[in-house]
């Protein structure tokens, strides 16, 4: 039973209450004292309100005893607990002494304990550290091994007359890491609904895109430059049951073979020169339970393949200069514009890596080979840009739209996008024409404008692509293989054969 005793702010009548309960025999468990407030927890059965009520206000300056439900402390305690179960982090605090004081939720759900373990208990009994690490005015982060977990163990110190009383401690798993990493990332239009289209070869790959969402199997998603494989990849995600773990994607033609490993490896402390103190997670870490994209593997060192078949063997790895052995629970769906048939032929990629990233294969075909997907595309792309404008959506003329469903797009949907961006941009008109398409800003890097530099393979291939964007483009002013041929000042028999090289036809 929980009381408020209301009385008088008197010397001595704290003292006279509690002689009252002592001499009823009654079983204090708690008091708390406030100015005119003096709350009372009576553990006592058998006992009526009225009875203890009576025997309270009998005393001088007493002046009422209400019942209540919760004491202050314990209001307050319940409050804080509310507060800390909202903290997305594990939080623990604790005394001087090591003793853990309070503990959230989720700092259970972590290290797979109950508040009764956890509360009460020394710090240095479950954990492996010290409190020589913990109570220090400038503590470091911890990096901690615990349940064949890694841990990175943030202290804040309490002070209490600039001297260290306690501290906080807040702990960070890999995995909730990478939730933070792919929530950042994360798009809202990243499911299989928001791939644009309706021409029959992408509603084919939709629909096996959510057949291979079921499925727990690697993916290898092929196709050039600019056809949206990340996004693929990402709906794929979304649409299985690993859509509520990380989502972390990676490309392989960005990073140094070092910075590579240690970004999908993670390293120990003090594994090499300039490594954090602490170490750091990896992506195969930080994603577990979800889905780690590596686009462009193709791109990935013959040393890296290596090591990347062996973690796919048995899902475990270690960290670089770790000795603990890490198992994880993802799913590898991995990216290229490039042949990796052919480059296992030339011994460029290995094919019994191949054979394990290429379990599933989901082909994604360039925009040519799509142009009935162009108006949705460009509609799309209109209303984005306007937005970021902030100008009125403009409509696009029969022959603009045409010319754009007859262009070859080297560097598909990415090109497109960017042209209807900067077309947009530089516009004012209510219409635009076939005139006002900007395919780029500059006629010398008129098709090469598409392409990130990872995305040119050789010279000749560039070449390639600028020259079939050309010729696409002309051949709608110029519709005959003898008027092009005069425009470009080239032969007619050489025109020919460039446009049936690019399968470049007239449109209907």
């Amino acid at each position: 039973m929980r009381l408020d005793i209301v009385s008088a702010d008197r010397l001595g009548i704290t003292q006279e209450m509690l002689r009252v309960i002592v001499e009823k025999g009654w079983n204090l468990a708690k008091v708390e004292m406030y100015t005119h407030h003096t709350f009372v927890h009576i553990n006592e059965r058998g006992i009526s309100f009225e009875t203890i009520k009576k025997e309270l206000i009998a005393i001088p300056d007493v002046s009422d005893v209400i019942r209540v439900a919760l004491l202050p402390g314990e209001e307050k305690r319940k409050h804080l607990d509310t507060i800390l179960s909202k903290l997305p982090e594990p939080i623990i605090d604790i005394d001087i002494h090591g003793q853990i004081i309070v503990a959230n939720i989720e700092a259970e759900k972590s290290l797979g304990l109950t508040k009764d373990r956890l509360e009460g208990n020394n710090i240095c009994n479950l954990l492996p550290i010290s409190l020589q690490q913990i109570l220090m005015e400038d503590p470091p982060a911890i990096d901690i091994w615990y349940a064949k977990k890694h841990f990175l163990i943030d202290i804040t110190p309490i002070f209490t007359n600039s001297k260290v009383t306690g501290a906080v401690l807040l702990l960070q798993s890999p995995e909730r890491l990478g939730k933070k990493i792919s929530e950042r990332q994360a798009h809202t239009d990243n499911n299989i609904q928001s791939i644009i289209g309706h021409s029959i070869k992408i509603k084919n790959i939709q629909q096996q895109t959510l057949r291979f969402a079921k499925l727990d199997f690697p993916v290898l998603i092929t196709g050039e430059t600019g056809t949206g494989k990340e996004l693929f990849a990402r709906a794929l995600h979304e649409s299985g049951k690993r859509s509520k773990a990380p989502f972390l994607a990676l490309n392989c033609a960005t990073l140094a073979e070092n910075l590579l490993e240690s970004e999908l490896f993670g390293y120990a402390p003090g594994a090499f020169s300039g490594a954090h103190k602490t170490g750091k997670p990896g992506l195969f870490e930080m994603a577990e339970n979800g889905t780690v994209f590596l686009d462009e593997i193709g791109e990935m060192s013959v040393y890296l393949q290596a090591k990347l078949l062996r973690f796919l063997q048995e899902f475990t790895f270690r960290r670089i200069g770790g000795t603990h052995e890490i198992k994880a629970n993802i799913r590898i769906v991995c990216a290229t514009h490039r042949n990796l048939e052919k480059m296992t032929v030339k011994g460029l990629f290995r094919e019994d890596l191949f054979y394990r990233l290429n379990v599933l294969n989901i082909n994604l075909p360039p925009l040519r080979e799509r142009s009935e997907d162009i108006y949705d595309l460009v509609s799309f792309f209109s209303i984005k840009a306007c937005e970021q404008i902030n100008i009125g959506r403009p409509t696009f003329s029969e022959p603009a739209m045409q010319l754009l469903e007859n262009f070859q797009w080297p560097g598909n949907i990415r090109q497109l996008q960017n042209v209807i961006f900067r077309t947009l941009a530089l516009s004012d008109k209510s219409t635009i024409e076939a005139d006002d398409i900007c395919f780029s800003t500059s006629t010398s890097d008129q098709e090469l404008e598409a392409f990130r530099d990872e995305d040119i393979r050789s010279l000749e291939y560039a070449v390639e692509q600028f020259e079939k964007g050309l010729l696409s483009k002309l051949y709608v002013n110029y519709p005959s293989t003898r008027k092009l041929a005069q425009r470009l000042s080239v032969s007619h028999a050489k025109i020919s054969r460039k446009l049936k090289k690019y399968n470049i036809q007239k449109a209907d």
